[in-house]
Order: structure tokens, then C-alpha cells, then sequence
């Protein structure tokens, strides 16, 4: 895979992302934490700055993305984001940390614009047979920085302060930015049916999801998915204090060991992407999930807690690398953008729904109910994905008996 030159200069540029995107965000966490004295409604102002461009520009992004040429719209979103952390840093320098939220609020916004244009590169130009194993390291790479980008961030906040921090950042974009400019230009875009206009186009892609089966499929797996994860993400810390009987820094030891079996996990996906079809990865690794979801809400012992981490950790890039690879080969070109821009705000709303009703859960129910309705509902998004995979092993059956005939 890396002797394609696209997939190396994306996976590099997308190195350079995740530790500016890291670094920044600790930095900034930190540092609104530290001038507002631990205020939760400001640190909460954080989380919106990243998250709210993912619901505002997903889609719009995407349209964008499939009317741009992909090569350029990476370089110039990158090269933008490097800017607007410097501008960031001059505001910050007269002693104003509001820039903080606003520079992090369009360096989120400007990714919607360039993560659909590195799916499409990858449509382009990686062969069929491999593209299941880059999407994996592409998801195993997220888990890298999963791991060590809170560590990199918080140690260099603390040793070098909020402007290192922000040059680094910059940097890192920029750096990117460079890196994907090496790559051959850009072809000329081919138009998506008869549909001209911004609007006809965004319009045009929501009827392209809804005309399409495994896609139409692929967005309620998603939805349910979405929503099991934001009911547990907010109560993992209780599974610490109240299952565990530990305080609540002994977290970082679960998060470690659940990302570093995503790391081996993703390899191991690599290895056997070839082998295994997409669709029957997604409904293991979810079936699997909602097992270790309920495992860990019933669990009051250390070690089994960790072992239904580590299992959960090890299928994980199952459910990410199965998604991406089923929306990448059931997606023309030209709507790509649409479709991943699309799809991606529908689980981050169910996510954060999710979020917002965990909390009461737990206090109307228990901390072991809401994990239960997690992994409930994970298994029924395993269930939505059932009549394709159904569909794909008939198939294929179907094509053996006729070249056996």
C-alpha cells in the first residue's frame, strides 16, 4: 500500500493533522482551564468549538468537496487552518483567549472540507483489493494519536506554554499543506448528473443516500452506533469510582489499554483486509461491542473490565475500516464528498443526543441499565446491516456455482 504514492502522502499529511489537532486541543483545553478557574460552562465552550462545525459543515463540506479538485482543496484547507492558528496566536499574545474557541471553531470547520476530498483521492486512485486495508490504517492511525496525542499535548503545554503550543500547531498544518502539494495535479472534475447549483447539488446528494440501499443502511447503522456510543462516553469514569472502586485517575489506565489493543487490532485488519469482506468486519465487530458493553457495566472485577476492553479495543477498527470501505465501494465519485459528509454528522448528532440523556439514564436507572441499552442498541445496528450482508454472500455464491458450472 505505501508504494502508492497517494496513500503514503495522505497517511503522512494526515500525521501531521493529528498531532496539530491534538496538541491544540490540550493546549487549549488547558489553558481556558487554567484563566477561567476550572469554569464548566467556558471548558464546555471547547467541546462546542470542535464539535458544532461537524454538524454545520459536514454536508456542506462534502458538496463543496465534490465540486473541488480534491489535491487543492486539501492544500488550501490545511494551509488556511495554519493561518487562522496564527492569527490565533497574535490574539493571544495581547492577553485575549476568546480567539482560542473562534481559531478552533474554523480549523474544525476547514477539516469538513478536507477529509471528504482525501476519501475521494483515495476512490481515485488506490486499487479495490486494497482499499479495506488503507481505510484500516487510516483508522489505526487515529487510535495512535488516541493513545499518545493527550500525552504530546499536555506535556508540551506544561513545559513550553500556550504560544509554543500554538506555533507547533501551525507548523503542523502548514507542514501537511506542503506535503500535499507534492502530489500530481489535480483531473478536471466530472459533474454529478444534470445537477447545477449549490443547492441542486447538496439536494441532489441527499437523494443519491436515500435512492441507495447499503447507503440508506450503512446511515441507520450509524444512527444506532452514534447513539450507544454517547450514552457510555460521559459514564466511563463511574465504571472507575462506583464498579471498580478506584479513584477516577486510574481512567487513564483503561483508555491506554483500550487504545493500544486498537493499535493491534488495526494491524491485524490490515493484515486480513484482503480476505474478509467489509460488511461481515462491521457486523463482528459490532456484534462483539455490544458484548463488551454490557460486559463492562456488569463488571466489578479489574481484570475482567480490562479484558472486555482490550476485546472491545482489538474489533473496534473492525466497525470504523468496515464503514468507511462500505461508504468508499458504494459510492460513485462524484457524490463522495456528499455521502461522507452526510453520514458522519448523523452519528456525531446521535452521539451527542446520547451524551445529553446519559446522565438522567443512570440517575432514573443504573450505571449497569444505560450500558445495557448501549450494547442493545449497537446489536440492533447489527441488525440494520443484516439484509446486505445477506444479500452479498448470495451473491457471491450464486457467481462460484455459475463459474463452477
Amino acid at each position: 500500500m505505501f508504494s502508492n504514492r497517494y496513500v503514503r502522502t495522505v497517511i503522512l499529511s494526515r500525521m501531521l493533522l493529528q498531532l496539530g489537532i491534538w496538541i491544540r486541543n490540550y493546549a487549549v483545553l488547558l489553558y481556558v482551564s487554567e484563566l477561567t478557574n476550572n469554569n464548566p460552562v467556558d471548558v464546555s465552550l471547547i467541546s462546542v468549538a470542535e464539535f458544532a462545525p461537524i454538524f454545520i459543515f459536514g454536508l456542506i463540506g462534502g458538496t463543496f468537496a465534490d465540486r473541488w479538485r480534491p489535491k487543492r482543496t486539501m492544500v488550501w484547507s490545511d494551509l488556511l487552518s495554519g493561518l487562522s492558528v496564527g492569527v490565533v496566536l497574535i490574539s493571544v499574545m495581547n492577553g485575549g483567549w476568546v480567539a482560542l474557541l473562534i481559531g478552533s471553531f474554523v480549523s474544525a470547520s476547514l477539516s469538513q472540507f478536507s477529509q471528504p476530498s482525501a476519501m475521494k483521492l483515495y476512490k481515485r486512485h488506490v486499487p479495490a483489493e486494497q482499499l479495506q486495508g488503507v481505510m484500516a490504517m487510516s483508522q489505526t492511525l487515529v487510535a495512535v494519536f488516541t493513545v499518545l496525542g493527550p500525552v504530546i499535548g499536555t506535556f508540551i503545554f506544561i513545559k513550553f506554554g500556550i504560544q509554543v503550543s500554538l506555533i507547533l500547531t501551525a507548523v503542523m498544518f502548514l507542514g501537511s499543506s506542503l506535503i500535499l502539494s507534492s502530489l500530481p495535479r489535480d483531473e478536471e472534475e466530472p459533474k454529478s448528473g444534470k445537477a447545477s447549483g449549490f443547492i441542486n447539488e447538496l439536494t441532489a446528494g441527499l437523494r443519491y443516500i436515500g435512492s441507495s440501499k447499503p447507503l440508506r443502511t450503512l446511515s441507520l447503522t450509524f444512527s444506532a452506533v452514534g447513539l450507544a456510543s454517547g450514552l457510555t462516553q460521559p459514564l466511563q469514569i463511574f465504571l472507575v469510582i462506583e464498579n471498580l472502586g478506584k479513584d477516577k485517575q486510574f481512567l487513564q489506565w483503561l483508555v491506554m489499554a483500550n487504545g493500544a489493543s486498537m493499535l493491534v487490532g488495526g494491524a491485524a485488519i490490515i493484515a486480513i483486509a484482503k480476505k474478509v469482506r467489509p460488511q461481515l468486519l462491521l457486523l463482528i465487530g459490532l456484534l462483539v461491542n455490544a458484548v463488551c458493553t454490557v460486559g463492562m457495566g456488569a463488571s466489578k472485577e479489574i481484570w475482567l473490565t480490562i479484558i472486555f476492553l482490550v476485546i472491545s479495543g482489538l474489533f473496534y477498527p473492525c466497525i470504523q475500516g468496515g464503514i468507511q470501505t462500505l461508504l468508499v465501494r458504494n459510492t460513485e465519485g462524484a457524490f463522495i464528498g456528499r455521502v461522507s459528509g452526510a453520514i458522519m454528522p448523523i452519528f456525531m448528532g446521535m452521539m451527542v443526543v446520547g451524551m445529553f440523556i446519559s446522565g438522567y439514564l443512570k440517575d432514573t436507572f443504573s450505571l449497569i441499565g444505560v450500558f445495557m441499552t448501549s450494547g442493545v442498541f449497537v446489536a440492533i445496528g447489527a441488525l440494520f446491516l443484516l439484509p446486505i450482508v445477506v444479500k452479498k454472500r448470495s451473491k457471491s455464491e450464486h457467481n462460484h456455482s455459475m463459474n463452477i458450472q
